[in-house]
């Protein structure tokens, strides 16, 4: 059986952002190996995040984030279930990466439904226009453009972004993370990015 240090223990933690003990047991689980216990750990955040998504989150903060001497700012909605972990400093320290997150890689919205229709259509339109200038039979326009907006989607989409900080997690990741430290109900509610001259 192989020994689980406490070196081991604090790598792991470091990593993932999860508590001492769920640590202890995803290295216990995968025989020592970092990358298994780290899986383990993002699939047990998933699996707790699932328990918690009829739950209420009607507490959290509005944090702010300035960035390069006030040329970019962001506020962002970042809600919980109780007061007493939007006052933590991992939550707030939480809530405050994600608004440079948003301010770097500049989301469209939270989600896809959050994205206008008429910036859709638009997406649409310049896709249909490439692949009709590649010479693509028209026949198979529709899922070249299904495919590119999978894409739009996943660049575009605050939930859908590889995370700045870590690019191995997307932004829903980091949140089951923290949903899976917290034990409560984690969501994104809402953002403004502003940029000076945009």
């Amino acid at each position: 059986m192989t020994t689980i240090s406490a070196t081991m223990v604090k790598e792991l933690r470091e990593r993932s952002g999860a508590g001492i003990m769920d640590c202890k047991e995803a290295l216990t689980e995968s025989s020592g190996d970092m990358e298994k216990a780290a899986d383990y750990l993002r699939k047990k955040g998933l699996a707790t995040a699932l328990k918690r998504a009829g739950r209420e989150a009607s507490e959290g903060v509005v944090q702010s984030y300035i960035h390069m001497g006030g040329k970019i700012g962001v506020l962002v909605e970042v809600n919980c279930e109780t007061d007493f972990v939007a006052k933590t400093p991992d939550f707030l320290e939480f809530a405050k990466n994600i608004a440079m997150h948003i301010a770097a890689a500049s989301p469209l919205g939270v989600v896809p439904e959050d994205i206008p229709a008429d910036v859709l259509e638009r997406e649409k339109e310049i896709y249909r226009a490439q692949a009709r200038e590649m010479g693509k039979p028209e026949k198979m326009l529709e899922k070249i453009i299904d495919g590119k907006m999978s894409k739009f989607f996943k660049d575009s989409c605050l939930m859908n972004q590889m995370y700045v900080r870590d690019t191995t997690l997307t932004i829903a990741d980091v949140i089951n993370g923290m949903i899976a430290k917290t034990g409560e109900k984690i969501t994104i509610k809402r953002f403004a990015r502003y940029q000076i001259g945009r």
